[in-house]
């Protein structure tokens, strides 16, 4: 196998400056870098990129958690970010939670062994803010707040919350339904649990467990909760049914079953993609079972009688054989962002080493808070917009 020495003989250069060249370490003349360039090609020399990445304490290895790629959302957000962190001249490394049995702390050990410059956290985890900012390598959250010191990024679910809760109030919905991820994964309604531990009505423990749609270290429990505000002050009547798990794509249509067995005068629907689209599907059925039966219960026609929303905005959504309206989130602003971010936190780390390296003294720091001072949970994230795309499921 041709080693660097076997191109410094042939350039007639010693095999530091095959190294300084190949690695970008250090000035080598234009001329001697031709010659070296030039010995590589006639030896067919390609440089070992894992030992020169090893060498200059990089990778280009980005961790992604994601909960599944088996859902549209996570496999459309995977792609773009995969785009956008190839042209930032780093590789991806996913990870479904859901697929995968030690997930998500096997990339965190591989982390900790300097294995990848760093990972972006998309899927749903119960460690503490403190096992996050005790890590000490770049972290990046999407969805989530992991802890002041983690950068995240987040669609603007108050945004989005808002254009939904707008549409269907002028519209003058009475009784909206949605579909949405399991309550219990919105860690501030733990403090709404009832004196059994079962958790009750969605509005009533939102409402009383948390004061500000901010207080939490879920954003997504943002646009619930803003949206259900706005349906109360509105006198709209609204209710929950939940997907209990997000891997499991049969569960949305499950959902959507549910919906349309328990509240059969529901007139507007909220809901996830994949959800939506099966009640659209169900409503379209209920009319074709009408009509072949000639029933003058004729089912509920969308979007005189029902009005659908989907929230996420993928293709998926359309599937079911209408346009559905949407509120879109914008996942390759949101990917550019998450790569952005990654950028800026392995350049803070790389600057942080170097001044560490120069201190002539080192103390200790203790990540984890105390008693007294916990380490506290981010209370904002970078922001991306979201669009109300209107379609043929609503007025």
């Amino acid at each position: 196998m041709v080693g660097m020495r076997d191109v410094a003989r042939r350039a007639g250069v010693s095999l530091s400056t095959v190294s300084l060249a190949v690695n970008g370490t250090g000035y080598v003349a234009e001329s001697t870098r031709a010659r070296i360039e030039e010995a590589m090609a006639e030896l067919n020399y390609v440089p070992n990129e894992l030992a020169r990445n090893l060498f200059r304490g990089r990778t280009n290895l980005i961790g992604v958690t994601i909960p599944t790629v088996a859902h549209p959302f996570f496999a459309q957000l995977t792609a773009s970010l995969q785009r956008h962190l190839h042209d930032a001249g780093l590789r991806m490394m996913l990870c479904s939670t859901a697929d995968q049995e030690r997930g998500e702390s096997e990339y965190i050990d591989m982390l900790k062994r300097q294995m990848m410059d760093g990972i972006i956290i998309g899927s749903h985890t119960n460690q503490r803010p403190e096992y996050w900012q005790g890590i000490g390598r770049p972290v990046v959250a999407f969805d989530r707040f992991l802890g002041e010191e983690i950068p995240s990024v987040c669609s603007d679910h108050v945004q989005g919350a808002h254009l939904a809760a707008r549409l269907l109030i002028e519209s003058g919905v009475r009784h909206v339904v949605e579909i949405g991820g399991p309550r219990s994964q919105f860690h501030d309604l733990a403090e709404a649990q009832t004196a059994d531990g079962s958790f009750e009505s969605v509005l009533s423990a939102a409402a009383d467990a948390v004061t500000d749609v901010n207080d939490t270290t879920f954003p997504t429990v943002r646009y619930h909760l803003t949206f259900e505000r706005e349906m109360a002050a509105a006198g709209v009547r609204c209710d929950y049914v939940s997907v209990e798990h997000v891997s499991d794509t049969s569960l949305f249509e499950r959902a959507a079953e549910e919906v349309f067995r328990r509240f059969p005068d529901t007139d507007a629907i909220i809901a996830p993609d994949l959800a939506a689209a099966h009640c659209v599907r169900l409503a379209l059925r209920e009319l074709r079972d009408a009509d072949t039966r000639g029933s003058r219960d004729v089912g509920r026609r969308i979007p005189d009688d029902l009005q659908i929303i989907a929230y996420d905005g993928t293709p998926v959504a359309d599937l079911a054989g209408m346009r559905v309206t949407s509120v879109h989130q914008d996942l390759d602003a949101i990917a550019v962002k998450l790569v952005e971010r990654m950028k800026e936190a392995i350049a803070d780390e790389h600057a942080s080493e170097s001044a560490a390296s120069e201190s002539v003294s080192a103390s200790a720091v203790d990540v984890y808070g105390t008693a007294d001072a916990p380490a506290q949970v981010a209370a904002s994230c970078d922001l991306v917009p979201v669009t109300l795309m209107r379609g043929e499921t609503t007025r």
